[in-house]
């Protein structure tokens, strides 16, 4: 559902963000769109509000992966009290990280196709957030001979791409219905 009163959004964010800056002792400046200006040109979010964080305390926000960036995009999203399937509406950045982790994830989906081509066999990739799974599967959607699906649990989510009609093997045997083992007992 779309968020429906940008100004009441953009407020509370603008005291959120305030209140963080403040009490944090952070020299941050942000600037919040809303609506269609905040729309993402690359299409890998759906985002309806965009917040640029700039500063000289960004580098902060930016450590351990963007860590910081990405907790405060996610109160930010709790506090407009979206639901989880609802968070890509509101989006946060600082150094253009975010696109230039849409292109590092666009390239790593590009090589794990050409992978999957090549041996025919799946490919997983590392753990990652809901955000960057969906850019994942938005940049391998386009691969009509691949498919991709998420896959594990909380954390330890992740991406797999299989050949589009990819079955797994069945296990052999070798004739006397006993695994056969290898190496000393």
């Amino acid at each position: 559902m779309p968020i429906e009163n940008y100004q009441s959004a953009v407020e509370t964010i603008d005291a959120f963000l305030k209140l963080v800056v403040g009490k944090g002792g952070l020299r941050l400046k942000y600037r919040i769109t809303a609506g269609v200006g905040a729309a993402d040109p690359h299409k890998f979010e759906s985002r309806e509000i965009y917040v640029e964080i700039a500063g000289p305390d960004v580098d902060l926000v930016l450590e351990h992966n963007a860590e910081l960036l990405r907790s405060l995009e996610h109160i930010a999203a709790k506090t407009l009290r979206l639901e989880p399937f609802e968070h890509d509406l509101v989006s946060f950045d600082a150094r253009g990280y975010k696109a230039l982790r849409a292109q590092e994830l666009k390239l790593a989906a590009d090589t794990a196709a050409e992978q999957v081509r090549r041996t025919s066999e799946p490919y997983q990739f590392a753990p990652m957030n809901s955000r960057e799974r969906r850019m994942l599967h938005l940049a391998l959607k386009n691969y009509e001979d691949l498919r991709s699906e998420s896959s594990g649990e909380g954390m330890r989510r992740s991406v797999v791409v299989y050949p589009k009609n990819w079955q797994p093997r069945a296990p052999s045997t070798s004739g006397t219905g006993r695994a056969r083992t290898f190496g000393r007992s």
